[in-house]
């Protein structure tokens, strides 16, 4: 196979990206990202969501590479127990960790810049490599062969991350779609590809961002890599259909379709997470020591730990232990050990995340 002798130019693309097709696409999709971003308020601690949603994105974006790792794995390691950690959850955690550093980069500056990605990357990846500076980076298909050549000098990498951080935070270079320009971008950075590594997982939380920095979320909830996963092969193929034809109809629709069933999807997972909270809060109410800060720690941490309730409810540890202690005894939650301390399973919420995988 040729490899494409296809270069990436600066963005807006001159070919026309709002066919009729994609026109047509975009209406049940934008109203489906509406709903989302309306049934995530009523989760009453946003924490809540942004403590397991981006851990199940992280979890599929990172599948995407084959890095492959359990619900199980997951959840413990987010009990921060560093040394029980496998090196898939470790990544899949750093993921989650650059996911939430973007947001939070979003939230204190309102735009997204070619340093803000680099810090991202750098979390995701934990090293400082930066971007590329050294030739050699080609992307290959399975069997090997080289297919795409993305830029090699450090100069023209700048210059087209540069274009890429106008055409992301100024929306006089085009009128185009929200979501047709998160499609567009996206697939402008994969073939750019700035870093040494991670740059599809990088460009998977650029889709989350660009959603959240234009208002279409209040928060990154939307794991659109679920879709990518189940639609591998036409995700490659269609990115790289852009670079052979000039034809970015098929690549926008099939953004434009996981955007629609993600949101569809995740609505039907934060409307079970809201009916579970309400029945496991009827549950609670019969203890003397009920409070909402404690359904909320219950379902901000899947698998809690007596440090966390202390924390959080501001207790003694004595007074933590006793409260999962006496819920595990009545069967409300799953008592378990790992190493030499004791961690507590929702599982009910375990059950609920683990099957919308």
């Amino acid at each position: 196979m040729a490899t494409s002798l296809w270069e990436p130019t600066n963005l807006p693309p001159a070919e026309e990206l709002e066919t009729r097709a994609v026109l047509k696409k975009l209406p049940a999709a934008r109203s489906a990202l509406a709903e989302l971003k309306g049934i995530s308020k009523t989760i009453p601690n946003e924490g809540i969501l942004l403590n397991t949603l981006p851990l199940q994105e992280a979890k599929d974006s990172s599948a995407v590479e084959n890095i492959i790792t359990t619900h199980d794995e997951l959840f413990k390691a987010a009990l921060q127990t560093e040394g029980l950690k496998s090196q898939a959850a470790k990544e899949v955690s750093n993921y989650a960790a650059a996911l939430r550093l973007g947001f939070d980069l979003v939230q204190q500056y309102g735009f997204l810049s070619v340093n803000h990605l680099a810090q991202i990357q750098a979390e995701l990846e934990q090293n400082s490599g930066g971007y590329r500076r050294l030739p050699g980076t080609t992307l290959m298909n399975q069997n090997g062969e080289v297919v795409y050549t993305p830029p090699q000098h450090a100069d023209d990498i700048l210059r087209l991350m540069g274009n890429l951080e106008t055409y992301l935070n100024d929306d006089t270079l085009s009128d185009a779609d929200p979501l047709v320009k998160m499609a567009v971008l996206h697939f402008q950075f994969e073939s750019i590809h700035p870093f040494y590594d991670g740059n599809g997982r990088t460009g998977r939380i650029l889709n989350i961002l660009y959603l959240v920095l234009k208002g279409l979320l209040d928060i990154p909830v939307l794991y659109l890599s679920r879709y990518l996963i189940r639609h591998k092969a036409d995700y490659y193929h269609l990115l790289q259909q852009v670079r052979d034809t000039g034809n970015w109809e098929p690549w926008l629709l099939y953004m434009i379709e996981g955007v629609e069933q993600t949101s569809r999807e995740t609505i039907t997972l934060i409307g079970e997470m809201r009916d579970l909270m309400q029945h496991t809060k009827q549950q609670l109410r019969t203890y003397r020591f009920y409070s909402q800060d404690l359904l909320n720690n219950l379902f901000r941490h899947p698998y809690t730990r007596i440090e966390f309730v202390q924390q959080e409810l501001k207790v003694s540890r004595i007074t933590a232990a006793s409260y999962l202690n006496q819920l595990a005894a009545d069967g409300l939650l799953q008592k378990q050990k790992l190493g030499v301390a004791n961690y507590y399973i929702n599982q009910p919420l375990f059950d609920l995340l683990a099957r919308s995988s």
